[in-house]
């Protein structure tokens, strides 16, 4: 062997002393370094399933502020208040006698709901409820006369115009009507236009507008119902 290939042979092994072990510890390094990464990202993963299964049950367990204290006086001149709604479901309707369409309408809908939920659920697990915004119009007898043509199971609510108020700001309704009318006076009413559905505890559970119908508002009920018995 010449003196060349000798010392090219030595070089060469020095050169795989030298790499070798420098080789191996890239790899264990890249080794190292992506098993942290994998962790690392394992765990900022279930940080963000975590937060969103938080933010999630907020959603379904926070409801706002719907409801409170009222009173006021029912077809047949009792005093009523919210203390009568507890006990059962409840759904809520703030109208008033004279509007042309749109409350009818709603009346009517959620007259079917009741029936829809009575025929799953049984009798009296329901209770319909219209509330009039137009006081100086719609007296006891005028609102007994107007709910003769709805649901049977209807109940009908007036009172002064501060006691309707204060009704409509707990339960979070917009109204128009003028506070002092006087007898023979026209004028418009303006309102929230839905009715509110309200579990046994008087806690609000969804509201509901004119695009929903009255089977969607019976299912939305299941769901509401099935709901509650799990919490029990």
């Amino acid at each position: 062997m010449t003196k060349r290939s000798y010392s090219s042979m030595e070089q060469q092994s020095m050169d795989r002393n030298a790499v070798g072990p420098a080789t191996w510890r890239s790899a264990l390094i890249f080794i190292v370094t992506g098993v942290g990464l994998y962790f690392y990202f394992e765990s900022e993963k279930k940080k963000v399933k975590e937060r969103k299964a938080a933010e999630l049950a907020n959603v379904k367990t926070g409801r706002p502020k719907v409801g409170g204290p009222f009173t006021l006086t029912n077809q047949d001149g009792k005093e009523f208040t919210e203390q009568d709604l507890l006990g059962k479901w409840s759904l809520i309707y703030f109208g008033f006698t004279n509007c042309p369409d749109i409350c009818p309408d709603e009346l009517d809908k959620m007259g079917e709901v009741v029936d829809l939920i009575e025929r799953k659920h049984g009798a009296d697990v329901v209770v319909p409820v219209f509330v009039s915004v137009d006081p100086a119009r719609d007296p006891v007898p005028q609102v007994k006369k107007y709910l003769s043509e709805f649901h049977p199971k209807m109940i009908g609510l007036t009172g002064s115009y501060e006691a309707v108020k204060k009704m409509c700001k707990v339960y979070r309704v917009y109204f128009s009507t003028p506070p002092e009318v006087k007898p023979g006076e026209d004028y418009l009413v303006d309102h929230s236009i839905y009715f509110y559905l309200m579990d046994p505890k008087g806690e609000f559970v969804d509201a509901f507008g004119k695009a929903t119908t009255a089977k969607e508002v019976k299912e939305k009920f299941d769901k509401a119902v099935e709901a509650w018995k799990a919490e029990e």
